[in-house]
């Protein structure tokens, strides 16, 4: 939060802004649940589809108003809840189910004024830094964004001697939108192990890649750009701060 507060371009009183300008709460999680965006669920959702259409055929049955053997439907409901691709414990992964393993987690709230209530402070705000005039006098304004991600990696990564990787950097992912053939020829640099590892890690993501990396930078840029891109792109916004 203190790389937070130095990224903002804005004063009060005349004086820059400190820590204790900045009202935020950390709420600690230590669950998740499949959203209906996961790609969990977006795969299952087609026997998911199928399954209550059977389960309203059974009812339909039961209740007298159409014809069929129950048995028979159910054994089709049990056959496609096995055949569902993203199964936890023989369970077939839905929308709100909880996620498997550690899942703690914070979500940072933080006010939208000062801790005195009187000051707007935005990290939406469109520039990095600039002054306007308001009501006779000059104001700063501004949140710089890239020197906000930038710090609070530093900060993470000292605090937990943490060693991040190429692709993990919000540079690295930055460089991907604005400039691709930077980011590429960055990729292709790194040492073996790295390079290696960074494509691991893309691959985790859920990002679909080839299963054989070609060696030319320029096949890589060809045959994986267009697929890495929106993931990228998702990932970038995932990062953003919350307006």
């Amino acid at each position: 939060m203190k790389d937070y507060v130095a990224s903002f371009n804005r004063e009060i009183n005349g004086r820059p802004l400190t820590i204790n300008d900045i009202k935020y709460y950390a709420k600690i999680e230590h669950q998740r649940t499949f959203k209906g965006t996961d790609i969990q669920v977006k795969e299952n959702q087609s026997f998911a589809t199928k399954i209550l259409q059977l389960k309203n055929e059974i009812r339909t049955v039961e209740q007298g108003r159409g014809e069929g053997s129950i048995r028979k439907l159910q054994k089709e409901i049990n056959a496609l809840e096995k055949a569902a691709p993203h199964q936890i414990n023989g369970k077939r992964i839905v929308q709100g189910m909880p996620k498997p393993g550690n899942q703690s987690h914070i979500h940072i709230i933080v006010s939208r004024k000062d801790a005195s209530n009187s000051v707007s402070l935005s990290p939406g705000s469109k520039y990095k830094a600039s002054e306007v005039e308001m009501h006779g006098k000059k104001v700063k304004r501004g949140f710089d964004r890239d020197s906000f991600f930038t710090k609070a990696e530093k900060t993470f990564d000292k605090t937990f001697g943490y060693k991040r990787n190429f692709a993990e950097t919000y540079k690295s992912r930055k460089d991907f939108i604005k400039n691709p053939n930077l980011y590429f020829a960055a990729l292709m640099k790194l040492p073996a192990n790295e390079k290696a590892l960074a494509f691991k890690m893309i691959t985790k993501t859920g990002l679909p890649l080839v299963s054989n990396i070609p060696i030319s930078q320029a096949q890589i840029a060809l045959r994986i750009f267009k697929r890495l891109r929106r993931g990228v792109e998702v990932a970038i916004k995932s990062s953003s701060i919350g307006i």
